[in-house]
């Protein structure tokens, strides 16, 4: 536990340090075909389902390449 909790404590550091120096880098989060915006008068409605499902796989593979064994 403390070793997965060490390495992802090292992924958020490094998330954050590029969304301070370089944001651009990650501006492809939010803005895909299938993340879904829906604006009214009054309201809006921000679904992020393309995103999503991308960060998902990505995280799926970097934990599969961190704890096989």
């Amino acid at each position: 536990m403390a070793r997965f909790l060490i390495i992802a404590g090292i992924i958020l550091l490094v998330l954050g340090l590029i969304l301070k120096f370089a944001p651009g880098l990650l501006g492809w989060v939010g803005n895909l075909p299938g993340d879904i915006r829906i604006k009214g008068e009054n309201y809006s409605i921000f679904i992020p389902v393309t995103s999503m499902i991308i960060i998902s796989v990505i995280g799926s593979i970097i934990i599969h390449l961190l704890y096989r064994r």
